[in-house]
């Protein structure tokens, strides 16, 4: 079959690859769109160390049922499915306690790191464990649905974020997860999204999908701003969607007193704190990791248009196009937010 193969770092190309192997319990699925993600990118150029060439990358996808593994019965030739991006083992602590997206042994689709090599979506055909695997509607086109597993981090990150009816919410970072992150809080009960970025272009977007007001860092004092727009008090809650020293000081400033900070974004390793404005404010703040189980719910969101991911949809490619591309995402492209892979076309 066709893939999109890193053969080394920065260099991509469309070759001829072996069948996926399906397994007693897996289902093999006929790729018919795979979403580009940021990850991929930092994979493209080995910065992460964690997507060792040769390897086909993609974990962003829907597609077709072709055929399952001999303990499968519940799912037709035919289907159309979605699946999670992480293969969890279902066996250690944190997955026997509820909490696979924090298993011990987890593999993530479209990744090497030399303890393991999973080779992922960026292709005609992938071969994934069953219990991964969520039927979509007809209704959901399949460019969509590839987006559900960044759509499962939004929803995730405001799951375990203490959201109230009639809460003001600050999402900082208007990038894609950003975008589905405050829909998320919306669909969470928020009833006042602040958004908070310094490009312009995507706060526009940010307004589009829901923002009641979209702020620019380079153009207010974030804090005092926020808490003009609520009476003083502050925000309830804060999402942080960047990982950065500024931003995530900027999120802990716009809550109020006993507010909530959740930590999405991770593009550093490590920031500064300021540690006294937590302390003496009572914040808490928490870190929030992929999803976990929340994709029947986000099908659901998406399919009735709660949450909507077609404006983030910039580009639909040839399995062919993708070394092209990824030189160009690589490089920066600035009007590009999600572009979708297309295997079949």
């Amino acid at each position: 079959m066709k893939a999109l193969l890193l053969t080394e770092y920065e260099k991509m190309e469309v070759t001829e690859v072996d069948e996926p192997v399906t397994g007693p319990d897996d289902v093999l699925i006929q790729v018919e769109a795979c979403g580009i993600c940021g990850s991929d990118i930092h994979g493209y150029d080995g910065s992460t160390g964690r997507r060792i060439p040769p390897l086909v990358m993609g974990h962003e996808a829907a597609g077709v049922v072709v055929k399952t593994g001999s303990n499968v019965n519940d799912l037709a030739e035919g289907t159309r499915v979605t699946f999670d991006s992480m293969v969890s083992c279902g066996n250690c602590e944190f997955c026997r306690r509820g909490s696979g997206n924090l298993c011990d042994n987890r593999m993530v689709l479209g990744v090497s790191c030399g303890e393991y090599r999973r080779h992922g979506a960026f292709a005609e055909r992938i071969s994934v464990p069953r219990r991964i695997v969520y039927q979509i509607p007809e209704t959901l086109p399949f460019e969509h649905a590839a987006l559900v597993e960044a759509v499962s981090v939004a929803v995730h990150a405001a799951n375990v974020t203490p959201i109230q009816l009639g809460d003001t919410a600050v999402v900082v970072g208007t990038g894609m997860i950003g975008l589905l992150t405050l829909q998320a809080a919306r669909a969470a009960g928020a009833s006042q999204i602040i958004a908070v970025d310094v490009n312009s272009k995507r706060l526009e977007v940010a307004q589009q999908l829901g923002a009641d007001h979209a702020l620019n860092a380079n153009e207010h004092s974030i804090a005092d701003r926020v808490r003009e727009l609520t009476g003083g008090r502050g925000a309830d809650v804060a999402l942080e969607v960047v990982g950065a020293t500024s931003t995530i000081g900027t999120a802990i400033e716009s809550v109020r007193k006993g507010g909530n900070v959740t930590l999405v974004g991770n593009i550093s390793p490590t920031i500064e704190l300021p540690l006294q404005s937590v302390v003496t404010r009572e914040i808490t703040l928490r870190g929030t990791c992929g999803c976990n189980g929340e994709y029947p719910e986000c099908i659901d969101l998406m399919n009735r248009g709660v949450i909507n991911v077609a404006p983030l949809i910039t580009a639909e490619i040839q399995l062919k196009e993708g070394p092209e591309w990824f030189n160009r995402l690589h490089a920066g492209d600035a009007d590009q937010m999600k572009v979708v892979v297309k295997p079949q076309t």
